[in-house]
């Protein structure tokens, strides 16, 4: 049964694309910016943002939140879900599988549907990007990152500009400085404050900003890790402008150090991809989510744990005739998603059981993110709207931030962006 509560946050908080895709749904999908508020309500807490590489993560983290009562995000980047994907979960399917899901299986807590890692290299890309973006909302998407961080800095503020008007001024909206590439080109507090301050000139206002704040994308090599103090930092340098962090490669930093980053910075969005996968797969993970290696360097498959052994068996054998090494076991979820969905329904449960119980784990015992779906609901009642609207009004003089003037500020910029190479997640 709904409540009459549940029933008038379904009417007011689904937006217009939701709506008109699912007019029947009762999947409270919402926008990106319900769920940020619903952690800054709740203070010192941040929830996950499941990368939806396979069907049993999306599953058993639906259920991990409808357990722990969390608001959450399922999401899905460019290089996972993109034009050039290696996941059959996409970024124009996911809203129709979450909302599935989420009505088969009962799920009644708030999911916001984030294209995350919206790659812009350039202009063709941003080209690309016009075409593109719209099709994202159309197929359900209720929240994006535009990732220009891979361009310098002016770039990456122009082409932010020139494509938040693509972006329905109701979403979710996350934007980027520096590449996620580990301890080299660490994220500066100047750069930062340059393109949150320069969106806000042109009326955009971004309700997270993602960092290289020192860690990476995919299985973490090292303990060294986000470095929350450099996060605090840049947070509190650009408090006035309201935005909150998105914490980029998660897996394979300790429960402590995200902990640390739930309670000391303003991050509201953890995104976490590999553990996920891995737990899926039944490979063996640490107690934050770090695949485990025996001693030739390759993964480790639990008996009776995830898929079967003679599909693992299958996989591996596949990865080793590609030549593909760890950081690539990623490029199986795309040819091995139907063997997968073929497994028999005990298996397939163990599958998103596994990856229940640690999203679970990590919403309650690590991001704090417990009892925050209630926030959400009160965020969607508080405005009776979708749309919470901006946390910030514009501060800076849009005169002063003319697309000369730009490039003469990034021109002082002092930063160290870091070796070159491809860092998509």
């Amino acid at each position: 049964m709904y409540s009459k509560e549940f029933l008038k946050a379904l009417d007011k908080g689904r937006p217009p694309n939701v709506k008109t895709l699912f007019p029947n749904s009762k999947a409270l999908l919402v926008s990106g910016k319900i769920i940020d508020r619903a952690m800054l309500m709740k203070g010192k807490a941040m929830t996950i943002a499941a990368n939806g590489r396979n069907r049993f993560v999306i599953r058993g983290v639906l259920r991990a939140a409808q357990r722990a009562d969390a608001a959450i995000i399922i999401e899905i980047a460019k290089s996972e879900g993109g034009a050039g994907a290696y996941c059959a979960v996409n970024y124009w399917n996911i809203a129709q599988m979450v909302d599935a899901f989420c009505n088969e299986m009962g799920i009644t807590i708030p999911v916001a549907i984030h294209a995350d890692h919206y790659g812009i290299k350039s202009q063709k890309d941003v080209d690309q990007a016009r075409i593109e973006i719209p099709t994202l909302f159309e197929a359900g998407v209720t929240s994006i990152a535009i990732d220009a961080s891979h361009l310098p800095d002016d770039d990456n503020l122009l082409a932010s500009i020139e494509l938040s008007r693509f972006v329905p001024a109701w979403a979710g909206y996350e934007t980027e400085v520096g590449e996620i590439k580990g301890s080299a080109g660490l994220s500066t507090q100047e750069e930062a404050l340059f393109l949150v301050s320069g969106l806000n000139a042109h009326g955009i206002f971004p309700d997270w900003i993602a960092l290289n704040n020192g860690t990476t994308h995919g299985i973490e090599a090292g303990d060294a890790g986000i470095q929350v103090e450099l996060t605090r930092s840049i947070h509190d340098a650009i408090s006035k402008y309201g935005v909150s962090g998105a914490q980029h490669g998660t897996s394979g930093n300790s429960s402590e150090r995200l902990r640390a980053i739930a309670e000391q910075t303003r991050t509201t969005k953890a995104n976490v991809a590999t553990a996920l996968q891995m737990i899926s797969w039944g490979v063996q993970v640490n107690d934050y989510g770090n695949a485990i290696l025996d001693n030739e360097g390759r993964f480790v498959k639990l008996q009776n744990q995830g898929m079967t052994e003679s599909l693992w068996e299958e996989m591996t054998a596949y990865a080793d005739s590609k030549g593909w090494k760890k950081g690539d076991y990623k490029k199986l979820n795309l040819p091995f998603e139907n063997k997968l969905c073929g497994l028999p329904r005990d298996i397939r449960n163990r599958m998103e059981q596994a990856v229940e119980d640690f999203a679970y784990n990590m919403l309650v015992k690590v991001f704090n993110a417990e009892n925050t779906a209630r926030n959400a609901i009160d965020a969607i009642m508080t405005t009776d709207s979708y749309d919470p609207g901006p946390k910030v009004d514009r501060i800076e003089d849009s005169s002063d931030w003319t697309d000369d003037q730009i490039r003469q500020k990034a021109s002082k910029i002092q930063s160290d962006k870091g070796p070159a190479g491809d860092y998509d997640d």
